[in-house]
């Protein structure tokens, strides 16, 4: 995706009645269950590490072509 915005910047999350509240950048507003909040999270740790590795060995000469 070429026109893809990448933000720097974290969602803030909050609790109330029961529910997980995400208000992230560009103005995402969510509302989830307790139990969608964790596998969300666990999802995103698991993305972000792959992430970090892929941007740390992007420039090294032993990648697969």
């Amino acid at each position: 995706m070429p026109d893809e915005q990448i933000y720097d910047e974290a969602t803030k999350v909050t609790a109330k009645d029961g529910r997980v509240i995400l208000d992230g950048p560009d103005h995402v507003d969510v509302s989830v269950t307790p139990e969608a909040a964790e596998e969300t999270a666990e999802n995103l740790v698991e993305g972000a590490v792959k992430a970090r590795g892929q941007r740390r060995l992007k420039n090294l000469p032993h990648q697969a072509k």
